[in-house]
């Protein structure tokens, strides 16, 4: 299987609209991927929090019109990282959409995990409520979405809903890097997953972005990482070594807890 990870940055010289023409044209670019991943927030910038409001798009906007028609155009499935939604009935949401190779909607993901304690995110944006799968031909993808990556609980939930590549789309900030890289590595090796993490590069409202784009295998070990500013990574997998992994080191089925009730004592 071959992915591409796209790692850009959200320049703030930059319209949204020239934004969405640019990073159209790079998803384009990857036709003969199998999978194609974009970054949180990257039609506004994941700090830029004055512009959630403003940039905020039905579901079915201008930038879901604009990656349905890239991934039917290059003929891949594309992540198309998340944009500020806006429901008509309630708040906005940090959602992430998934496209087929035919521009079909396979599935969107509102983030539950809103960065930012209290404020930013945290008080701007509504919390998703639903853990989300999508079934491609040669593994199943769990969707999550930057802050996510900090909650293990989350992960395993995909695990348990038949996730083999866990997928994160993120706007992470330089200043914990290492964190990304850490944390990236644990979800893979706890989940016995492959794991493709997008982060954006450049400033967002001026905070360092961490770029560091990475993929890791069910054992650990980073198969690519990209650098700090923007980039194309490029990596091909193996989905079936998970199915390999797990059944040569089958830690998940000796899980204890979160099983079942605890016993009454």
């Amino acid at each position: 299987m071959r992915a591409s990870v796209i790692q850009i940055a959200v320049k703030e010289d930059e319209s949204v609209e020239a934004r969405r023409r640019r990073v159209t044209a790079l998803v384009r670019e990857q036709a003969g991927a199998d999978l194609v991943v974009l970054p949180e927030l990257w039609t506004t910038g994941a700090f830029a929090y004055e512009e959630f409001g403003r940039e905020a798009e039905p579901l079915e906007g201008p930038t879901y019109e604009a990656m349905a028609k890239a991934a039917s155009d290059a003929g891949v499935w594309l992540h198309a990282g998340s944009i500020p939604e806006r429901d008509p009935d309630g708040p906005l949401y940090n959602t992430s959409l998934v496209f087929s190779p035919s521009g079909d909607l396979a599935a969107a993901y509102r983030k539950i995990h809103r960065f930012g304690f209290d404020k930013g995110e945290a008080v701007l944006m509504g919390a998703g409520a639903e853990l989300v799968t999508v079934r491609l031909p040669e593994t199943t993808l769990g969707l999550s979405t930057c802050y996510d990556l900090r909650f293990p609980e989350l992960y395993r939930g995909l695990v348990d809903a038949g996730a083999e590549t866990l997928v994160v789309s993120a706007g992470w900030p330089e200043r914990r890097r290492s964190h990304w890289t850490l944390l990236a590595q644990a979800r893979a090796v706890e989940n016995q997953s492959f794991l493709l993490a997008c982060a954006t590069a450049g400033m967002h409202a001026g905070v360092p972005q961490a770029g560091h784009s990475i993929v890791v295998d069910p054992w650990g070990e980073v198969l690519a990482q990209a650098g700090a500013g923007e980039e194309v990574l490029t990596v091909e997998f193996d989905p079936g070594k998970v199915a390999a992994t797990r059944e040569q080191f089958p830690a998940l089925k000796d899980r204890m807890l979160g099983l079942q009730p605890p016993p009454r004592l």
